[in-house]
């Protein structure tokens, strides 16, 4: 075997899944087909169960120093800090029901490089200009064929993650199915010299779509106009015909810097599974862009597989743990989708959409409907269904970061506690049982005696290496026997 688990793609679902195996202990190798990483800007920002995730590996300062900018850029462009769903700008942070529970705002390359140097620090190396051309899997193993700058070679791994985008080669060649539906619209836009922009209307909607610009950039949306060949690139003769076909007005771009064209197909794979091959991130789900909710939608792929992988390909994995990935991110992604899908709806042009855009728009002025909104976006909703009974309201859902007072009077955040990638039991000095129970798993979790500071009604937590709290309780006697199901279900056996 050349490692436990290939990796195909160096983009932060890639980075931070090998990361994660490496963690808890797994050999991953990261292949990417390009020669150096794409500077195109792509996602701006994540939500903030993945920037929890990142803050729990220590990575929380790199993303504060790009945090400030981001927030300057985004008041820049939509005059306002407020969240958007199909282009409404009222999903107010203030309004949601944790609004200390924040995202960060970060250019892609930006956390490409953050993460490019968090794998390094675990000694993985990315091999680059590595393209996989066939994949053949068996009982024990998968192989890649895969060519280099020094010829082919072939790649041999326990398990293949394909974290290779919305084309992803890896799941063409595993042969997994990829239903969903056509797109309706398609974006344009362009960075670069633009003559007679000052022709060009004010940005918003026109009859035929809408048209977005800044200094020296201009962006559109159609709902036909559709390109033939959608691997091409964008050309300033694509982009003129668009504008004009939006606006009515002709411009002529006379220099490119930078272009990015896409489309609001939503795809989802069956499966993220199929034998020894695993999908996360594009290559498990495409969708709309709208709500900014891809990039943090395939960075807790990385972190819910991870771990359970690792646990695989090392023989410490409980009967079905790799199973329960498809089991608890299908039903995420597919709702991802669905929000995205009425986003585009919300955005066609024509009276019928224009008119249920207006009565969207007055329900998010109730607070319960704002905050609506930001659940479905921001994920913070997320509840896993676990193979045993819920106890308290915390099971199945994301972990806040807790503010825990230890015996010794110092204070630490369950972010500082979790850094290591390994399962956290945290429990009141009062709850003695609890330690009693860990007991037999003792050499597989971290068990920590403090007392919760900021949650009255949690005095206890089991939580997952993916941030999933597994298990809580409140004050009083403790339900060991729950907690020792949920022991027997994600570590290994005792």
């Amino acid at each position: 075997m050349n490692a436990d688990v290939v990796v195909v793609g160096a983009g932060p679902v890639g980075l931070l899944l090998a990361a994660e195996l490496r963690l808890a202990g797994a050999t991953p190798l990261v292949l990417d087909r390009l020669a150096r990483p794409t500077s195109e800007p792509k996602a701006r920002g994540i939500g903030p169960l993945a920037a929890e995730a990142l803050r729990r590996r220590g990575l929380g300062e790199d993303l504060a120093k790009f945090q400030e900018q981001g927030l300057a850029d985004k008041a820049r462009d939509h005059g306002s800090e407020k969240g958007h769903f199909a282009q409404i700008h009222k999903i107010d942070p203030d309004l949601q029901e944790e609004p200390e529970r924040t995202g960060a705002l970060i250019w892609q390359p930006d956390l490409e490089r953050i993460l490019t140097e968090h794998l390094a620090s675990l000694g993985v190396p990315v091999q680059r200009e590595h393209e996989v051309t066939a994949l053949a899997q068996d009982d024990s193993g998968v192989t890649l064929t895969v060519r280099t700058p020094e010829g082919e070679r072939r790649v041999r791994a326990a398990y293949v993650a394909g974290c290779d985008g919305g084309r992803s080669t890896v799941r063409k060649l595993a042969g997994f199915d990829f239903p969903g539906t056509a797109p309706t619209s398609v974006v344009r836009r362009l960075i670069g010299d633009i003559s007679g922009m000052e022709r060009l209307p004010a940005p918003g909607w026109q009859s035929t779509g809408m048209f977005m610009s800044a200094p020296g950039m201009v962006a559109t949306v159609e709902h036909d106009g559709f390109p033939e060949d959608r691997e091409a690139p964008l050309t300033g003769e694509e982009m003129r015909d668009s504008l004009l076909r939006v606006t009515g007005v002709e411009v002529e771009v006379t220099a490119v810097r930078d272009t990015l064209r896409f489309t609001d197909v939503a795809r989802q794979a069956a499966t993220y599974r199929l034998g020894r091959v695993l999908l996360a991130g594009d290559a498990a789900h495409v969708h709309s862009p709208n709500g900014g909710q891809g990039l943090n939608l395939g960075l807790m792929d990385a972190v819910n597989l991870g771990w359970k992988l690792a646990a695989t390909v090392t023989g410490r994995a409980p009967d079905g743990l790799l199973d329960t990935y498809t089991a608890e991110r299908h039903p995420v992604g597919a709702a991802v989708l669905h929000n995205t899908r009425a986003q585009s709806a919300l955005l066609r042009p024509g009276a019928h959409a224009a008119a249920m855009r207006d009565i969207v728009s007055d329900l998010l002025d109730l607070p319960e409907v704002n905050r609506y909104f930001g659940r479905l976006l921001n994920g913070l909703g997320t509840r896993y269904d676990l193979p045993y009974p819920a106890t308290h309201p915390l099971t199945g859902r994301p972990c806040p970061d807790l503010r825990l007072t230890l015996p010794s009077g110092v204070t630490r955040t369950l972010a500082e506690l979790a850094a290591s990638g390994r399962p956290l039991l945290v429990h009141a000095p009062s709850q003695p049982e609890i330690a009693q129970a860990a007991a037999p798993w003792r050499g597989e979790l971290d068990v920590v005696e403090a007392t919760v500071e900021d949650h009255d009604d949690l005095s206890a937590a089991f939580v997952r290496p993916d941030g999933t709290v597994a298990w809580a309780s409140g004050p009083g006697p403790a339900d060991t026997t729950t907690l020792t199901a949920a022991f027997h279900a994600w570590l290994p056996p005792a």
